[in-house]
Parts: C-alpha cells; structure tokens; sequence
C-alpha cells in the first residue's frame, strides 16, 4: 500500500488474507473509504492504493477512482479484482499520471487519499516529494487526506504540516481517527485533511 515504501515480501494474495481475517473478526473495513465519500468528492486517487480496498470500496460507492503503488504484485492483485478502474504501477514520489483529455497534463482528482500509514512507509527522504507530487494533482480545492501513525523518532505532524504547506496545501481539518475522533498532542494517529488553495 504505498508509493516508495519498503516492502517485506508480503504477496497481494497473503496481504487480502489478512484483511479478510480482519472482516471476520468484525473489524471495519471501509472507515477511510466512509471518511473520503463525507467529504462529497467526485474524484479519487488512492495513491499507495495496495491491493484497492479503499479505491475499489469508494467505486462501488459511484465515486470516479484510481490507484497507484510501486508494488507490482499489490497492483496485479487490485487489477484482477477491479479490472474496470485506472491502476497504476508507479512511484507516487515521480509519477505523473496523464489526463484523460491530454497526456501532456497531470490528471486532477477532487481528492488524493494515503490509507494505511503510507506516509510513515516511504523511502527515508521522499516525504516531500511524495506530498508535493500529489498536489499536483489535485484539482483547485482538491483535498489530500493522510492518515498514519504518529511514533516517537518518526513523522510528526508538524513536519508533515510544513511539506503540506510547501506544496502550497492548508490544513482544513485533523482527526485522531478515521471516524472523527478528535485528534489531540497526545494522539497516537493523525487523519489530517489539506486542501489546494
């Protein structure tokens, strides 16, 4: 589930298992997918997207969906599920996605979603690649929403804030959970909400 992120050798295959075991043990499943639709976006890239289950959820919700991830196993798996939606085997650090309309330009999302503490995964270095890369392909007022894991020693919310900001997004609205709980300096997770100017 990520863009330039270290892997362990978990296969597409063994990583649904999981998430399947989850379901069974009653976890939800689609928080991120329920938290993206709130916001009443049209358009979504799921960058870090694994094997789709947030972009395949917010699809079969009616919304327009892509993913990207470096993983080429990840993004066979999320191809053999979801054939019909624009998959991507990709760097999110680097890529540029073509529009539609025209190769020459970045495709634009009304949103850009980080599930699964994509940001604390990347390659050591590329944060704000990967932030900025991504704004570029927000639509004016697009939204990038990143949720992750706030450990001592690891990304903090005031350095992702400031790569946020350099890539010309502003902090809308931060949780402490995906469904809303309110995000405090002693949570340990972070749902964080930017929006292009």
């Amino acid at each position: 589930m990520n863009s330039s992120w270290h892997r362990t050798g978990v296969s597409g295959e063994s990583y649904d298992a999981r998430l399947a075991a989850l379901k069974r043990a009653g976890h939800e499943m689609h928080g991120e997918a329920d938290f993206v639709q709130s916001l009443g976006v049209g358009s979504v890239l799921d960058a870090g997207c694994g094997t789709g289950r947030v972009a395949i959820e917010l699809a079969r919700r009616g919304l327009s969906v892509a993913g990207i991830d470096r993983d080429a196993d990840m993004i066979q798996t999320a191809r053999q599920k979801a054939p019909a939606l624009d998959w991507f085997e990709q760097n999110i650090a680097s890529y540029t996605i073509p529009d539609r309309a025209g190769p020459d330009q970045p495709r634009r999302f009304d949103a850009i979603v980080m599930a699964g503490n994509v940001m604390i995964f990347l390659d050591p270095g590329t944060e704000a690649d990967v932030v900025a890369n991504l704004a570029h392909h927000l639509a004016p007022g697009g939204k990038l929403i990143a949720g992750f894991q706030l450990q001592p020693g690891g990304l903090d919310v005031a350095r992702y804030d400031a790569y946020a900001a350099s890539a010309g997004l502003s902090l809308v609205e931060r949780w402490a959970t995906w469904d809303r709980v309110p995000w405090s300096k002693a949570s340990d997770y972070a749902v964080s909400v930017h929006q292009r100017s």
